[in-house]
């Protein structure tokens, strides 16, 4: 199979992956309320998945390095497999302890599966060619935003039509015809290590490594400080909305994250790494235009609705972009272990998320909730830019001092 077949692969498991992890969160919300579980029940079953992504990373990393990246595609793809197998029990086995460990066999999946999928595209670009990389990298993480959107929907209908059972033997199914292709057409050793690796090399990067995943960290935690918990909680209570028009925007606002991501090289073009990290500062930098915009309207008589809608809607096409090329730095920079380096930089991605979910959740009540509090979270979105902007400047200047590995061959 030439290198655009196992493109073609990686991201159709790419996409299955997806598919199934944002239909698992609605599907694991909707039925477990409907069966009496409270909300603090669900927050405590849904945090080890996001938990889970700090450590999975790393050690996806150090997987891929040792025994190439399908082992690590496949890994995940079979294990989102056994959680969602799991989960078609009689539903008096649903208890807290169980499906905590499912949710957090699902984490474990899915940053197996972005590691091994965004590592592998690594190879199939030519060395040199950074517009074609680019390309690549925005194509398959932008269609991966989407499609997460599109999987929360896929969740409330496969519950509606197919019952909770159903879904989960459905999921199944569409998972295992991807871990089969990947099995069958991706070559065994791609990405795989020619030294043994060990386990200090998951911490031992060189510095523009560090900034970059500095900057990443607090790129991530600026977005959930008002995304996770505080934008949904005011929608609903404050501004009026109902539940499913405020899931529905929820959705959207993913749906076309995703879609921005995806044509972000039609929008900027770096001639190389350099040029990206600068490119990188510029649109972090830009990001506190939406930011400060929203807390200042929120202060007057506008609707707060229409002022979220607006605002953050324009910080969601300026995130797409710089997030799409954090994703191709990183791998573009990346050398011959490449697969550690994506693994280190979305454990510290997966920090980012994590601090952002809980200065969410603390600020938006320690502010008193209500408009106070979402302001409360947009200031500190601010300072997290901020931080994110004085750990990207190095990255105008920092170089890597390895060289990129040649295309795959058939």
């Amino acid at each position: 199979m030439q290198p655009r077949g196992h493109y073609a692969v990686v991201t159709a498991g790419y996409w299955a992956f997806t598919l199934s992890d944002g239909a698992l969160r609605m599907l694991v919300l909707l039925h477990l309320y409907a069966v009496g579980r409270s909300p603090v029940e669900l927050l405590v079953m849904l945090l080890p998945y996001e938990i889970a992504g700090v450590v999975t990373n790393l050690a996806s990393g150090l997987l891929g390095a040792r025994l190439g990246l399908k082992a690590t595609l496949v890994a995940g793809l079979l294990l989102q497999i056994a959680s969602c197998a799991a989960l078609t029990v009689d539903t008096s086995w649903l208890t807290l302890p169980f499906v905590m460990v499912t949710q957090l066999a699902s984490g474990v999946a899915k940053d197996l599966t972005k590691t091994g999928a965004k590592s592998y595209v690594k190879l199939l670009a030519a060395a040199g060619d950074h517009g074609g990389l680019f390309r690549l990298v925005a194509l398959l993480t932008g269609s991966k935003n989407a499609l997460k959107g599109i999987g929360f929907f896929l969740g409330g209908a496969l519950l509606s039509f197919l019952g909770f059972r159903g879904s989960m033997l459905a999921l199944v199914a569409l998972l295992g015809a991807a871990a089969a292709l990947a099995a069958v057409f991706l070559p065994r050793a791609a990405g795989k290590a020619k030294k043994k690796t060990g386990i200090v090399a998951i911490f031992a990067h060189e510095p523009w490594l560090n900034w970059l995943a500095a900057a990443r960290l607090f790129l991530f935690g600026s977005r959930d400080a008002w995304f996770a918990v505080a934008l949904p909680l005011f929608l609903v209570a404050d501004a009026g909305w109902s539940q499913a028009a405020a899931s529905a925007f929820l959705a959207a606002w993913v749906i076309g994250y995703g879609i921005i991501q995806a044509v972000a090289p039609l929008l900027v073009r770096p001639k190389d790494a350099h040029a990206g990290g600068r490119l990188v500062i510029t649109w972090t930098a830009a990001l506190l235009v939406p930011l400060v915009a929203a807390v200042w309207l929120l202060t007057g008589g506008l609707p707060p609705g229409a002022v979220l809608a607006a605002t953050l809607m324009v910080y969601g096409v300026v995130f797409a972009i710089d997030s799409s090329l954090h994703s191709w730095l990183v791998v573009a920079r990346g050398g011959e272990s490449v697969v550690l380096q994506v693994g280190f930089y979305y454990a510290a991605n997966a920090v980012g998320r994590v601090a952002g979910l809980a200065a969410s959740a603390f600020l938006f009540t320690g502010a008193g909730q209500g408009r106070s509090g979402l302001q409360a979270c947009l200031v500190g979105s601010v300072v997290a830019v901020i931080v994110a902007i004085l750990c990207s400047l190095p990255l105008a200047t920092a170089s890597a001092s390895s060289t990129p590995p040649k295309k795959e061959g058939a």
